[in-house]
C-alpha cells in the first residue's frame, strides 16, 4: 500500500511540475501583456513598470522566481489590482466556490446513486422510466439556463429563496442545485446500468437463494461494486464543479474564484492566471489520487493486480 502511494504522488508531482511549466511557457509566447491595454502610457512608465514586476528579465530568471513562489505559496502581485497579491485573491475566493461546490458535490453524489439504485431496482418499470427521463433533461439543460429558471420560479415566482448575491445558507441552495444537477444526472444514469448488469451475477442470485433480504443484497454486495466507475467519475467531477462554478458564481453574483479567473482573462492579469490555473490543477490532481486511494479501500484487488503486471 505505502509503495502504491509513493508512486502515485511522485506521479501527481510530476503533473503538477508539467502543468506549471506549460502554464508558464504559454504566458510567455502569448503577444502583449497587461500593461499594453492601457491608452496613452509614455515609454518611461511602460519600462519602470516592467522593472517592477520584473518583466523585463530573461525568461529563466522569471521561471525561477516563479517555482520559488511555488514552493513558498506567493504567487506574486496582481498586474491589475494595486496592493493585491494572486495568494490573497485564492485565499479570498475559493472558501466561498469550495462551499458552493461541497453542496453540490453532496447533491449529486446522494441523489445521484439513489435515483440510480431505484431505477436498477425497478428496471423497466415507471419509476425506471421518470429516473431515466429526469437525468437526460439533467444532461440536456445547461447549468447557466437551469440557474436563470431557478432564479425565475423559485425566487421571483414563489418568493421562496434569494435570487441572488451570497450571504447565508439559504443563498448557496439554488446555485448548488443548478450546479448539481448535470452530474447527478450522470451518476444515476451510470449507477443504474452498473447496478442492472450487478443484479444479474451470479453471487447476487447466491444471495437470493440464502434468503438476504433486498437491503442487504444491495448495500452489502451489488451497490460496493457499482461504486467502482463513480468513484472513478469522482475526481474529474469535483474540479468540474468547481470551474462549472465559474458561469453560475456570475449568475448569482458570488464572489468565488470563478469571477476572478474570468476577469483576469480579460485583463490579461498573467499572475492570476497562472496562479488560478496550477491551484485549479493541483486540485484536480489531489483528486484524482484520493480516488485512487479510495480504489484501494474498496476493492484491494487492485494493489494485487499492479503488482502482477510489474512482475
Amino acid at each position: 500500500m505505502i509503495r502504491f502511494l509513493c508512486k502515485k504522488i511522485l506521479i501527481l508531482l510530476l503533473s503538477l511540475f508539467m502543468v506549471v511549466t506549460l502554464t508558464f511557457v504559454l504566458m510567455q509566447i502569448i503577444p502583449g501583456d497587461p500593461f499594453t491595454q492601457e491608452k496613452a502610457v509614455p515609454e518611461e512608465i511602460l519600462k519602470a513598470m516592467y522593472h517592477h514586476y520584473g518583466l523585463d528579465q530573461p525568461w529563466y530568471v522569471q521561471y525561477g522566481r516563479y517555482l520559488k513562489g511555488l514552493i513558498t505559496w506567493d504567487l506574486g502581485p496582481s498586474f491589475k489590482y494595486q496592493g493585491r497579491t494572486v495568494t490573497e485573491i485564492i485565499s479570498e475566493g475559493f472558501p466561498v466556490s469550495m462551499t458552493l461546490g461541497f453542496e453540490a458535490l453532496i447533491l449529486s453524489i446522494f441523489f445521484g446513486v439513489g435515483l440510480g439504485c431505484i431505477a436498477a431496482l425497478k428496471h423497466l418499470k415507471w419509476q425506471d422510466h421518470f429516473t431515466m427521463v429526469f437525468a437526460v433533461l439533467g444532461i440536456s439543460v445547461p447549468s447557466f439556463i437551469l440557474a436563470t429558471f431557478l432564479q425565475y420560479l423559485i425566487s421571483m415566482k414563489l418568493d421562496l429563496l434569494p435570487v441572488a448575491r451570497w450571504g447565508s445558507f439559504d443563498h448557496s441552495i439554488l446555485p448548488a442545485i443548478a450546479l448539481a444537477a448535470l452530474p447527478m444526472a450522470f451518476i444515476a444514469r451510470l449507477t443504474r446500468s452498473n447496478m442492472v448488469e450487478i443484479m444479474q451475477q451470479d453471487y447476487i442470485q447466491t444471495a437470493k437463494s440464502k434468503g438476504l433480504n433486498s437491503f442487504q443484497i444491495v448495500f452489502r454486495h451489488a451497490l460496493r461494486n457499482a461504486l467502482l466507475p463513480i468513484v472513478t467519475y469522482l475526481g474529474p467531477l469535483t474540479t468540474a464543479i468547481l470551474t462549472g462554478s465559474f458561469a453560475v458564481e456570475k449568475i448569482f453574483g458570488i464572489p468565488g474564484l470563478g469571477q476572478w479567473f474570468v476577469m483576469s482573462i480579460t485583463n490579461r492579469d498573467y499572475t492570476v492566471i497562472m496562479g488560478t490555473t496550477v491551484f485549479y490543477s493541483a486540485i484536480l490532481m489531489f483528486s484524482v489520487f484520493m480516488v485512487d486511494v479510495l480504489y484501494c479501500i474498496i476493492d484491494p484487488r487492485i494493489q494485487i493486480v499492479e503488482r502482477k503486471v510489474q512482475l
